[in-house]
């Protein structure tokens, strides 16, 4: 099996299984995982029954949360909020927290 050719793995969403190719099974169960757990939760929340009605409930919810994490990726990234200043605050941070933390043990 060359690497862009993947192996079928069987998962179960909502008490159904299906069989699915990817290169990486872990991701690939863990998906199937967040798919059946939104999908009990939209089921135990709600009056139906019909597994398709909950399926189509459960990618609502799924692209609500989507569309509410780039809202929020957008407003970041208007802010000037970079990955790389980001994580140059948080070194910052740090050195400060750092150095609060051995001025303490000095003390104590």
């Amino acid at each position: 099996m060359t690497e862009n050719e993947s192996q079928a793995i069987a998962v179960e969403i909502y008490d159904q299984t299906y069989r699915l190719r990817g290169g990486n099974r872990e991701y690939l169960e863990q998906l199937a995982a967040l798919v059946d757990a939104r999908m009990r939760t939209v089921a135990a929340a709600g009056r139906t029954v019909d597994s398709l009605r909950v399926a189509v409930l459960a990618a609502l919810n799924i692209a609500d949360e989507l569309v509410q994490l780039q809202e929020r990726l957008a407003v970041l990234t208007r802010s000037g909020e970079t990955a790389a200043s980001l994580r140059s605050r948080t070194h910052s941070l740090t050195g400060l927290l750092d150095e609060v933390l051995g001025e303490e043990r000095k003390a104590g």
